[in-house]
Parts: C-alpha cells; sequence; structure tokens
C-alpha cells in the first residue's frame, strides 16, 4: 500500500512513517518542508496521487481554542478534500482520549477536528490515544516562570509514541473502525512527578516545584477526565522506562 502520513516527522509522526516502512508499504510524508501545506492546501493533491491510506498526526502547540479550531478544522478539512479526490479509500485520525469530557482550550480544537473527520465522505477511523511519554519532556521545556521550571499537576495515563505509530500503521492497512478503541499506557502517572522524572534524567538539578495550573484542560486532567476507561487497549512500555532511556 502506498500511506501518506501528514505531521510525518513530529514526535508521533515520525515513528508512524517507520512503523508503516516497516510493514513493508510505502510511506508519503505530508509536511511544508516538503512541499506540503494543509493550512492552504498547497501541494496535497499531488502529493496524495496513488495513495491508498492517510494518516492525519499533524498538530499545532498553543493553548488558544480558537486557534486550535482554526488550525485543526482547516488542516483537516483540506486533507480530507484532498483526499476525495483522489480517491483514498480510508482515512485516520490521531486524537486525544478525553476531550469530549474536556472541550476547551486545546482539546476544543480536537473535539471540532473530530466533526471533520466524521463528516468526511472517505471512510475513517479515529483513534484517541493518551498522552505520549515525551509530553513530559514538552511540559518541561514549556511550563517556566523566568529561568525556573515548573511541574504541573496533572492525572495521566503516559503511552509510547512508537507503540501509537505501530497501531496508526496498522489501522490505516485495515478496514475504515469509525471510532476505534482508545489506546493508553500501561500505568497512571502523576505528571509533576514524570517531569521531575524526566529533569533528573537529562541531569537537571535545579528546583522544579509542582503547581496547579489554573486552566480549565488542566483542572479537568487533574480530576481524571483525561484518562481511558476499562474498556481501553494498553500499550506496553511504562514511562519509567521510557525516563531510562533519555540519561546522557
Amino acid at each position: 500500500m502506498k500511506i501518506a502520513i501528514a505531521g510525518g516527522t513530529g514526535v508521533v509522526g515520525t515513528p508512524t512513517a517507520e512503523a508503516v516502512s516497516r510493514a513493508g508499504h510505502e510511506a508519503v510524508i505530508l509536511t511544508r518542508s516538503r512541499g506540503v501545506d494543509l493550512v492552504t492546501g498547497a501541494g496535497l493533491d499531488a502529493a496524495l496521487e496513488g495513495v491508498d491510506a492517510v494518516i492525519d498526526t499533524a498538530n499545532i502547540t498553543t493553548l488558544s481554542a480558537d486557534a486550535a479550531t482554526e488550525f485543526f478544522t482547516t488542516a483537516t478539512g483540506n486533507l480530507v478534500g484532498a483526499a476525495e479526490r483522489a480517491g483514498v479509500r480510508h482515512v485516520v485520525l490521531l486524537s486525544i482520549v478525553g476531550i469530549d469530557r474536556i472541550p476547551v482550550d486545546y482539546y476544543a480544537g480536537k473535539v471540532a477536528q473530530e466533526k471533520v473527520m466524521e463528516a468526511s465522505p472517505v471512510p475513517w477511523t479515529i483513534q484517541r490515544a493518551t498522552q505520549f511519554h515525551e509530553f513530559a519532556a514538552q511540559m518541561f521545556a514549556r511550563a517556566k516562570a523566568g529561568p525556573l521550571h515548573l511541574a504541573p499537576r496533572a492525572r495521566t495515563q503516559p503511552v509510547a509514541a512508537a507503540e501509537v505509530g505501530e497501531r496508526l500503521a496498522a489501522l490505516a492497512a485495515s478496514e475504515p473502525q469509525g471510532r476505534a478503541r482508545d489506546f493508553g499506557g500501561p500505568r497512571e502517572e502523576a505528571l509533576d512527578a514524570m517531569i521531575k522524572t524526566y529533569a533528573k534524567a537529562i541531569g537537571y538539578r535545579g528546583w522544579v516545584p509542582s503547581i496547579s495550573l489554573p486552566t480549565a484542560q488542566m483542572k479537568g486532567m487533574r480530576q481524571g477526565l483525561a484518562l481511558p476507561g476499562p474498556e481501553a487497549d494498553h500499550g506496553r512500555q511504562t514511562f519509567a522506562e521510557w525516563a531510562a532511556a533519555q540519561r546522557g
């Protein structure tokens, strides 16, 4: 098969493309660096010629509900439209566990994105996953007060991005499922503890205080609204195993 990956150089897009190739399929990477702009639609039609399935892992870094909604609805709308014109048989969207329970901030954009996919004329599958192990590294870099790194409190059940990539690749090569079973990590973790573990693993020795961010999304995560339910499937790699591999 020929499978295109939108955002194929990102945290989960990269291992997804690798999983597609390992399975014997041809991976087509859709990124601006390769001449494809999901927001304007430039390059999409040409890139999807002969493509059998598309995996949408494209992302934006923002806390704004408006910015996230604008990006996801536009980018996914353009992707689905081009997929229909190209005769693509299946589109797979990566989403996030619990967004309908916390439909605010960045998650509001993901809710809107799912609605675009559900209205797609191309048969589709939506795979919701929990936060990746790399979420700890992202929060360590972004949650700062001046030079001080902060550790926001939240409940999460992180999963390996590589395992999500394997799952997305397998879904794309299969028949459309609509909403697939949620996918989470093997155990629940405290986000602030994850961030401190990551900081220690990379050799950071400064103080990393735990805080409770006042945003609606983080409040929902502290309440456990982003955790997978009992019917979810689970990955294998623990956060501790991932963090150990980050040591320099």
